[in-house]
Formats: C-alpha cells, sequence, structure tokens
C-alpha cells in the first residue's frame, strides 16, 4: 500500500499533527502484511514511520497493540520512540519514531547475532514492568497455540524429509507439551527475524514491529530467533549449542524444545497451505523455516 493510498482527511491530520507536509514516502522490502507500512520525510527533513489501515481490519488492532506496548516498555528496551496515535475518515495511523539503518546482518561474518543475543539476555533477565504487564494483558499469547505436527502425523505429506518422517510421533508429543509450558512473565516480542529489527546507526539493533508482544517464558524470543540465524548461513550445529547455553533458552530447556516443535510443525502445516491473499512470498518463507527450524529440532531431540 502507498501513502497515496491512504484517505486525505488521515494524510492531512498526520502532516498537522507532525508539523509539516510529507514530501516522500518509501515502504521498506520484507515483511507479509497488506497495510501503510512506510518511512515518511517531512518538508523539513524530519522522518517518521507510520502504520495505518482501514478501523475494521484485523491489523489495525495490532498496531494499537502495539503503540500500547511500545509506550509502557521498559528504560532502555531495544524499541523504537511512540510518537502517536491518530484517526480519520474510518482509519487508525500509528506513528513510529523513524529508525536510520538498514536490517541486520544475521550471517556468520557479522557481529549483529552477538548483539541481538545480549538484547535478548538483559530484554528477559527479570519479570516484565506492571505497565508491560496490563499492555498486554487482553492479548493472548499467538505462540501458545501453534501447532502442526498433530495434523501432518495424522496425514504425513509425502514430501517430509525421512529423518522428520521417522520422528513425527515424538515431535507431535513434544508440540502437545507445549500449551502448558507457555506461561511466564517476560518479555515476548513474538516475532523476532531481521526484517522486524533496524540496526540504528546510532542505538545499534532494535526490535520493531511488536504486534505481537505477549508475556511468557523467556526462551520463545531466543528460539524463534534460532532458525532464523540458519536461514543466514550458520551451521545448525552451532546454533543449537547457543540455545543450550544462552540464559534465556538453557534456563528451560524442556519449554525451549517443546517451543521449537511448534513453531516447526506450525511452519510445516501452514507451508503447505493456498497463499493468504497480499502475502505472495509467505509460504516460501515458511517452507524454508521450517527445514531451518527441523534441522535444529532434531540436533535437540538426538
Amino acid at each position: 500500500m502507498r501513502w497515496t493510498d491512504v484517505p486525505a482527511p488521515l494524510r492531512g491530520l498526520l502532516e498537522t499533527a507532525l508539523g509539516g507536509a510529507v514530501t516522500n514516502a518509501v515502504t521498506p522490502a520484507g515483511g507479509f502484511g497488506h497495510q501503510l507500512a512506510a518511512a515518511l520525510t517531512l518538508a523539513d527533513g524530519r522522518r517518521f514511520f507510520v502504520k495505518a489501515s482501514p478501523a475494521d481490519d484485523p491489523l489495525t488492532a495490532a498496531n494499537l497493540h502495539e503503540g500500547a506496548v511500545l509506550g509502557s516498555l521498559p528504560a532502555g528496551a531495544p524499541a523504537p520512540e511512540l510518537v502517536g496515535i491518530h484517526h480519520a475518515a474510518g482509519w487508525t495511523a500509528v506513528v513510529i519514531a523513524h529508525l536510520d539503518g538498514p536490517h541486520p546482518d544475521l550471517s556468520p561474518d557479522s557481529s549483529d547475532p552477538g548483539q541481538i543475543w545480549a538484547l535478548l539476555d538483559k530484554l528477559t533477565s527479570s519479570p516484565a514492568p506492571r505497565p508491560y504487564i496490563e499492555a498486554v494483558a487482553s492479548t493472548p499469547s499467538g505462540a501458545a497455540g501453534l501447532h502442526g505436527w498433530d495434523q501432518l502425523l495424522a496425514d504425513p505429506p509425502g514430501d517430509l524429509e525421512p529423518a522428520v518422517r521417522q520422528r513425527l510421533p515424538e515431535l507431535a508429543e513434544l508440540e502437545a507439551a507445549w500449551p502448558a509450558l507457555a506461561h511466564g512473565d517476560r518479555i515476548v516480542h513474538g516475532d523476532l527475524r531481521a526484517d522486524n529489527m533496524v540496526h540504528d546507526r546510532t542505538d545499534g539493533v532494535i526490535f520493531v514491529d511488536w504486534a505481537h508482544a505477549t508475556t511468557g517464558p523467556a526462551c520463545i524470543d531466543a528460539v524463534s530467533l534460532a532458525p532464523q540465524l540458519v536461514l543466514a548461513g550458520h551451521r545448525p550445529q552451532d546454533i543449537a549449542r547457543l540455545l543450550n547455553e544462552h540464559p534465556a533458552s538453557a534456563t528451560s530447556p524442556l519449554a525451549s524444545t517443546a517451543f521449537l516443535a511448534a513453531l516447526t510443525g506450525h511452519w510445516h502445516r501452514n507451508a503447505r497451505r493456498p497463499a493468504p491473499p497480499g502475502a505472495p512470498g509467505l509460504r516460501a518463507y515458511q517452507h524454508q523455516a521450517a527445514a531451518a527450524g527441523a534441522a535444529l529440532l532434531l540436533l535437540r531431540i538426538n
């Protein structure tokens, strides 16, 4: 979606609120959403990031949730500042501080993964503060309901790797254990991958897109990050060892393995479904993530 697709009353309201005319709007690459998600440049050179969608679009509820989360995170959290929330013409816009930099480099030769692991350690080392808990209280954890091996066990697809097919009963059992382990009191971003992070030139790596934020065990974001590193070129053995050593995942090995099973099962199941409207690259990504997650999972249970 482009800036010009946003109704004129909302565009005018945003320009008034931000104190200048929008002279340029750029939609970053990556992501799977169908809303406006753009970096706006004003006539005086200031920049802001805005997400906008119709009020009855499910993404609007997610955007408002993200706004509440950004306003409640503790000082020093790796998150952008909330600038404002605006409504006009049946649309809602959430304005966030602009971050100046690319997505982090997750490859083995980069220092970015080390910084991200350190941020996860800091973010999950203590319980979430009360303002954050209140901000996410009405939003159930999406991670708790992830599954897929149960369905694949009942009707195994022909393209499953032999090593995965042989362990289907064990994978389904691990996945079934996850919902009872999914509760916790730590900050959970809930969708951590490279295109939901920015390496800001001033502040370093910042986590963006907090629309799925909730509370849960410390392991969720660390385990979610692990397959992304495999996709970026890291050896599965090295990332499996990191999961065994990092405080966020090492302190709860059963929860970490059960969540990895549920997440990988979710990817394997959904990758075989038709592509949803407006997200043509989603299924291909899920196929790749499923393979990376399965490689890590087999290392953890062997």
